[in-house]
């Protein structure tokens, strides 16, 4: 059986479940949906083709047997077959090649102040709003989840949403370690200082991706407090939930309200474990994709931001350009489209 055998196939069968009414009350149900309507996209592209092909045929037929002005039309006709022969064959290798699943779903962005002490946290700040620009131009959402200021103006840690088509796709490999160069405000000797920040990105989870129990879960509140200590709210609102199996901890207290300061801890946890679940899923790929998603290890440097030489490089795909100041405004469209086209090469290899 050919591709386009398998997936006429998979259709028939999805477009069966259809018929029992039950089954649109199911959790199943949305899933299949979508794979229906991603299963019509390539087959429609398929019929296209045979269309395309038979019409190209008919062309070669003509300028064999017609009359030389015939034969010129024919002739015109069978070019433009053939253009857009390969345009469907483009179309149809990009919707063939085997897409992370997570790829639409919007994209939770952890970032942490790593080794440096002040000038890691103001790095920390510089990626947060780099993140930041990125999305307004793209007009994705941002919405701050939890934050652990620096008294310095940075971060010791920033969580956000990003929320739009494709976010967690665009971002999923900003993931990693990422080392500055600089040499910072505070240093009158004019020495250059490295410092580094990790940098976690996910796809966030909905209710039904992951499994929580109650009795898995140990919630803590209390007061909210701000720099130095100093209470910022009279009432028990700050939540901190221990998910005892995995022992990960989510605290949030940047909200008034309790009932929000655990929506929001909920939310993050539920993202963190379903990482969990794409990372026991990824020991399986090749040691190229490994590389190129990165694994937070504090050893593993995906990027280098080397002010001195206003230079940006990514490690992983042996990319550098200059113009350092334009990349962390957001224009980093560029590694983006690069890192993008390097795991589309390394799927389709695997293909």
């Amino acid at each position: 059986m050919n591709k386009e055998d398998e997936l006429r196939a998979e259709h028939k069968e999805l477009q069966a479940k259809l018929k029992d009414q039950a089954f649109f009350s199911t959790k199943e149900y949305p899933g299949v949906a979508k794979r229906i309507g991603e299963l019509e996209d390539v087959l429609t592209l398929f019929d296209e083709r045979k269309k395309v092909e038979e019409s190209k045929n008919e062309a070669e037929k003509i300028i064999g047997d017609a009359d030389k002005d015939l034969a010129e039309l024919a002739q015109q006709e069978l070019q433009e077959n053939n253009t857009k022969l390969a345009d469907i064959d483009q179309k149809l290798q990009e919707k063939l090649v085997v897409k992370d699943a997570n790829d639409e779903r919007d994209a939770i962005i952890e970032i942490r102040a790593a080794a440096g002490g002040d000038e890691a946290s103001l790095f920390a700040g510089d990626l947060y709003r780099m993140y930041v620009r990125y999305s307004e131009t793209h007009g994705y959402k941002v919405e701050l989840l939890s934050q652990s200021p620096s008294e310095t103006g940075g971060f010791k840690e920033v969580i956000f949403a990003i929320r739009g088509e494709g976010s967690y796709r665009h971002l999923k490999f900003e993931a990693g370690v990422h080392r500055v160069q600089r040499i910072p405000v505070t240093e009158s000797s004019g020495r250059i200082h490295t410092s580094t920040v990790t940098v976690a990105v996910m796809p966030e989870a909905e209710e039904t991706d992951v499994e929580v129990k109650d009795s898995d879960l140990r919630i803590d509140v209390y007061r909210s407090s701000g720099h130095g200590g100093q209470s910022v709210n009279t009432t028990d609102s700050a939540v901190r939930i221990t998910h005892l199996p995995t022992g990960i901890v989510v605290s949030n207290q940047d909200e008034k309200s309790q009932i929000k300061n655990r929506a929001k801890a909920m939310g993050i946890l539920r993202s963190r474990l379903l990482q969990m679940k794409i990372d026991e899923e990824q020991k399986e790929l090749s040691d190229a994709r490994k590389k190129l998603i990165g694994s937070g290890d504090r050893s593993e440097k995906i990027r280098t931001y080397n002010f001195p030489q206003d230079r940006i490089t990514d490690h992983r795909i042996g990319y550098s350009r200059s113009n350092l100041p334009g990349a962390l405004d957001g224009n980093i469209d560029d590694l983006i489209e690069k890192l993008l086209a390097y795991e589309h090469q390394l799927l389709s290899n695997e293909s």
